[in-house]
């Protein structure tokens, strides 16, 4: 084999926990040489939502295609490899084995480490591509699959302090939306409804004081078709604009409350906000004002927005900090749709937040 340069770290980094196929190739784990996606939207969209065999499928078709065009674009060769990346959970079983099985053959094929993330790592890495990770810090993960608060002490340790108890926060944006008749990904329609609506309905804001970090968008969601039907049964026209915007309040004002008092309780350096909902940009807004104001001195840290949904080049940033320490898989790397982050035990909270 040809002999690899040692001036640079180039990882391939491949990435299909749902409806996206991407593959990147990212340089010393904060450069993005290329970032290449297919997207599923036209193709779900009519389903109103992810559809897991559709999924799969789209996969099979896109993923050597996204890998050959990400190394074009990147101008690099499969002999200038340090290492092949890939997520491996958690998110749709058969999407999972699609990149798995990509990335295991091309690793086995030209003799590269193989190197497994955690699809939520890779969320808040996509941070690492901005600007470098201070710790201790704080992650907010928000998407349609995780609302989440997780811990970091260092560089590739994860704790969950705070986790939704039903659905996550994308998961109620695409629910409401469908009673809105807006078509999926409902989420960014439903922020710029909202510019243009007032909180008129006041819908709950479930857990907002309880002496915990975990969320509970259910009780929002009902609320909100119920008021929908209600008034429909009556032959009333409600506001789409005002109901967007009520429900983005909810939203925003339990994620942003129990999100800052984690902030002050663990006294953490840097806040990352990531995942597909931090393309909010209500949700942006509001915790730019409330970090300006209550904790000036915490580095508040979102991705661009290219950055906030599935893509590989995250994946190849969390690549990075794992291939330093030593993290490897082989041929038996299955995936795990379950996969998890630890959760934080009562003792080590209790030592940290007094």
């Amino acid at each position: 084999m040809e002999k690899k340069s040692q001036q640079r770290e180039l990882i391939l980094a491949f990435e299909s926990s749902c409806d996206e196929t991407s593959v990147a190739v990212v340089e010393n784990g904060d450069t993005i040489l290329s970032n290449v996606i297919a997207s599923q939207i036209n193709s779900q969209k009519r389903f109103g939502g992810v559809v897991p065999e559709v999924a799969s499928r789209h996969h099979v078709e896109q993923v050597t295609l996204c890998a050959e065009e990400a190394m074009t674009q990147a101008g690099v060769t499969y002999a200038d490899l340090t290492a092949v990346a890939v997520t491996y959970g958690p998110g749709l079983v058969g999407a999972l084995l699609i990149g798995v099985s990509a990335a295991k053959a091309v690793a086995f094929a030209h003799q590269l480490p193989l190197v497994p993330v955690n699809h939520m790592a890779g969320h808040i890495y996509a941070a690492r591509l901005v600007k470098p990770l201070t710790y201790p810090l704080l992650a907010l993960l928000v998407s349609g699959g995780h609302t989440e608060i997780v811990y970091m002490r260092a560089a590739g340790e994860f704790e969950i302090i705070g986790d939704t108890r039903d659905d996550a926060a994308g998961e109620a944006f695409d629910k409401v939306g469908r009673v809105l008749n807006l078509t999926y990904p409902a989420g960014k329609k439903i922020d710029e409804l909202a510019k243009q609506g007032q909180d008129t309905f006041d819908f709950p804001r479930a857990m907002i004081k309880e002496a915990n970090y975990d969320f509970s968008f259910s009780g929002l969601k009902s609320a909100f078709i119920n008021t929908v039907h209600n008034a429909e049964q009556r032959g009333e026209e409600l506001s789409r604009a005002d109901l967007a915007a009520s429900f983005q309040a909810s939203v925003i004002d339990v994620i942003v409350t129990k999100t800052m008092r984690a902030v002050h309780e663990y006294g953490v350096k840097q806040l990352v906000m990531a995942g597909g909902v931090a393309a909010n940009s209500g949700l942006r807004a509001r915790f730019q004002q409330e970090i300006a104001a209550q904790t000036p001195d915490v580095d508040f840290v979102v991705p661009p927005l290219r950055l906030c949904a599935d893509n590989g080049a995250m994946i190849g940033a969390a690549a990075h900090v794992f291939y330093h320490q030593g993290i490897r898989a082989d041929g038996h790397l299955n995936a795990k749709p379950g996969l998890s982050f630890d959760y934080m035990t009562p003792a080590r909270q209790a030592e940290l937040v007094n």
